[in-house]
C-alpha cells in the first residue's frame, strides 16, 4: 500500500504540473492580458516563427516563476509550490488571503449538505431497491425525476419565494446578519440561519441523481445468486440486505459518491452560491472571470486541480475498505 501511495503522488505531481502549466498557457493568450504584449520587440521586424519562439520561450519562464520552480533575482524561491499565488489585480490582496474566508463557506456549505445528502439517500436508494416496482418506489423514483430534471437556479428561485417571501422564515440571501458582531454559538447559530435555503437546494438537486445510483446499484447486487442463497439459507432480511447485499453494492456505489463529493467542492455549487449571494469559491470565481484576475482565477483553479487529484487518490484507497479483496499494491 505504501508505494502505491508513494507511486499515485508522484504521478499527481506530474499530473498536476502539466494540467497548472496548460491552464496558465490559457489564461496568458486571453486577449487584454499584458504578458502577450512582452513578447517581441515592437520595434524589431521578426518572422512568425521567431515571434511564436519568443511567446513560448516567455511563456514557459513565467510559468516556472510562478511555479515557483526557478529561482528569483533574491536567489529565493517564491510561487505556487511556496504557497505563493500572486496578488489580486481586483482585490488589491494576495490571492490566497482573498481565497480563505470564502473557501471557509464553501467547505461549510458543501460539507453539511454532502453529509446530509447521503444520510437520505442511502437508506433512501436501498428501501428503493428492496421495494422495486412497488408503489413506494414509483413514487420516489418519481419526485428524485423531478429533482434531477430541475435545473438548479430554478429550485433555489423557488425556495427562496417559498421561504423567504411567502412564508418569511429564513433570508433570501447572504452569508451572515449584517453589522452583527458576535461570536461563539451566537455567530455559529446566524451562520446555520442563512445556510439553511442553499443547504436544502444543494441536498435536493444531490438528492435526486445520488438515490437512484444507490437504488440500481442495489438492484442489481439483490438479483444475484448469492443473494438467493442466503435468503434460502433462512437468513433474516436485515442480514441479507445489509451484510450481505449492501456490503457488495458499496463498491461501484463509492465511486459515484467520491465523484460526486469532488464535484460539489469544485465548483459544483456555483449557482446555489450565486443565487444566494453566499460568497464561497464559487462566487469567487466568477467575479474573477467577470474583472479579468486572472491571478485569481488560476489560484481557485490550482485548488480545483489539487481537490480532483486528491479525491480520486482517496476514491481508490476506499476501494480496499469497500472491498478487501482488492490489492492496490499489486
Amino acid at each position: 500500500m505504501g508505494k502505491y501511495i508513494a507511486k499515485r503522488v508522484w504521478m499527481m505531481l506530474i499530473t498536476f504540473l502539466i494540467i497548472t502549466f496548460f491552464l496558465y498557457v490559457v489564461y496568458c493568450l486571453v486577449p487584454g492580458n499584458p504578458v502577450m504584449y512582452r513578447y517581441v520587440d515592437p520595434d524589431v521586424e521578426e518572422t512568425k516563427w521567431q515571434y511564436f519562439s519568443g511567446m513560448v520561450d516567455t511563456i514557459v519562464s513565467n510559468y516556472c516563476d510562478w511555479m515557483g520552480l526557478t529561482k528569483g533575482p533574491d536567489g529565493i524561491r517564491s510561487g505556487v509550490l511556496q504557497g505563493d499565488f500572486g496578488e489580486s489585480s481586483y482585490y488589491g490582496r494576495t490571492s490566497i488571503a482573498v481565497l480563505k474566508p470564502k473557501l471557509i463557506n464553501t467547505l461549510c456549505l458543501n460539507t453539511v449538505a454532502a453529509l446530509i445528502t447521503l444520510a437520505i439517500t442511502i437508506p433512501l436508494g436501498i428501501f428503493c431497491a428492496v421495494h422495486y416496482k412497488k408503489p413506494a418506489d414509483a413514487m420516489i423514483q418519481t419526485v428524485t425525476l423531478v429533482g434531477y430534471s430541475i435545473p438548479s437556479y430554478l429550485i433555489a428561485l423557488l425556495a427562496i419565494f417559498l421561504f423567504a417571501v411567502v412564508l418569511g422564515l429564513f433570508p433570501a440571501g447572504g452569508s451572515k446578519t449584517p453589522g452583527l458582531l458576535v461570536k461563539g454559538l451566537p455567530m455559529l447559530i446566524d451562520r446555520l440561519y442563512y445556510m439553511f435555503l442553499p443547504t436544502i437546494c444543494l441536498v435536493f438537486t444531490g438528492m435526486a441523481s445520488m438515490t437512484r445510483i444507490v437504488r440500481a446499484a442495489m438492484i442489481d447486487t439483490l438479483s444475484q445468486d448469492y443473494i438467493k442463497t442466503a435468503r434460502a439459507k433462512g437468513l433474516k432480511e436485515k442480514v441479507v440486505i445489509y451484510s450481505h447485499a449492501w456490503a457488495n453494492a458499496l463498491l461501484p456505489i463509492s465511486n459515484s459518491l467520491c465523484r460526486w463529493v469532488v464535484g460539489i467542492f469544485t465548483g459544483g455549487s456555483l449557482v446555489i452560491e450565486t443565487t444566494f449571494s453566499l460568497v464561497g469559491t464559487g462566487t469567487l470565481f466568477w467575479d474573477a472571470l467577470t474583472h479579468s484576475d486572472f491571478q485569481m482565477v488560476l489560484c481557485l483553479e490550482v485548488f480545483y486541480t489539487a481537490a480532483s487529484l486528491v479525491g480520486n487518490l482517496l476514491t481508490d484507497l476506499f476501494y480496499t475498505l469497500a472491498d478487501p479483496r482488492v490489492r492496490l499494491d499489486r
